[in-house]
């Protein structure tokens, strides 16, 4: 997965002027970088980015100044490490823990900058790219950006759960399993065992992320509904998936074998049943987790090539 790091984050309250640097900012989903003047939700342009090695070309240009540096070309955030602009559209990137996509790289610029003016150049309408904000959280100087090959949705299903009556465990260990893995949980919610609450979950999710993991209600009381529900949503079945997790689970304790969760595609997208208890989802996911990749390279077509 490829890596880079965040130099620098650049922030101004009015467009049109300097970016000043901060140590760190909230990233807002769907609107950018709160109290920047570019943060909206109303377009696609709502986070700047631009390499430091960019910044360095500009540097060695006719006319350059050895004094540019990270936020004087009033991008948000500075990297290092990553080609930014060799990044294709649709690109998704992990930055610290909070999620992007790219949506545009470079721009048209209708009026020379400052920069241009100084230098008879700038380097952002060809080099900058912009993303819109998928999961929000803070970031820092210095926090890890990647590129993801794997974005992910984890849903439990609880109905004490969702009172507060319980305190989820497997969710959150869904995530950490995935994000050491190097997928990127963009999305994870609780809720109680509800089949049109999961239903219209799982058909909204799969346009957004490349695999969803469900974990609860895949057992025999009447609450349990996972199974029936994914089964209404899904298009093809992935039997051997179900299969594999239940074969492993059983090495541990029989009782695996009443476990009704099933796996499948829908669109381009992968989804999982896991049962509810944090041992089973571990022990689950051990038995799968080295061939998820696979699938969904072959679900997104020939061109993929990722691995986790």
């Amino acid at each position: 997965m490829p890596e880079g790091k965040v130099v620098s984050i650049n922030i101004s309250p009015k467009k049109g002027t300097r970016k000043a640097p901060v140590a760190e900012a909230l990233l807002m989903e769907n609107f950018g970088i709160e109290g920047d003047a570019h943060a909206s939700s109303s377009w696609h342009r709502q986070v700047s980015m631009l390499a430091v090695e960019s910044i360095g070309k500009a540097r060695c240009s006719p006319g350059g100044k050895t004094s540019l540096g990270p936020g004087d070309f009033a991008e948000n955030i500075t990297t290092e490490g990553l080609a930014l602009a060799e990044l294709p559209v649709g690109t998704q990137l992990l930055i610290g823990q909070s999620v992007v996509e790219v949506t545009q790289i470079g721009k048209r610029c209708h009026e020379k900058c400052e920069i241009y003016r100084q230098t008879g150049d700038c380097i952002m309408p060809r080099e900058g790219i912009f993303v819109k904000v998928l999961s929000g959280g803070r970031i820092k100087t210095g926090d890890p950006v990647a590129v993801l090959c794997i974005t992910a949705a984890v849903i439990t299903l609880s109905d004490k759960g969702s009172k507060g009556e319980r305190t989820d465990e497997s969710g959150p260990l869904i995530a950490k399993l995935l994000s050491a893995a190097g997928a990127g949980v963009v999305h994870y919610e609780l809720i109680p065992d509800e089949a049109e609450m999961l239903r219209e979950r799982l058909i909204r999710y799969s346009s957004l992320v490349d695999l969803i993991i469900t974990t609860g209600g895949t057992g025999l009381s009447d609450r349990d509904i996972t199974p029936e529900t994914t089964a209404s949503v899904i298009e093809r079945q992935l039997p051997g998936l179900a299969e594999a997790m239940r074969a492993h689970g059983m090495k541990k304790t029989r009782r695996a074998m009443l476990s009704r969760g099933i796996a499948g595609t829908r669109g381009a997208c992968l989804i999982i049943n896991l049962p509810g208890s944090p041992k089973a989802v571990r022990e689950g996911l051990e038995a799968v987790i080295d061939v998820i990749p696979h699938a969904i390279s072959k679900i997104k077509g020939p061109e993929e090539d990722c691995a986790i």
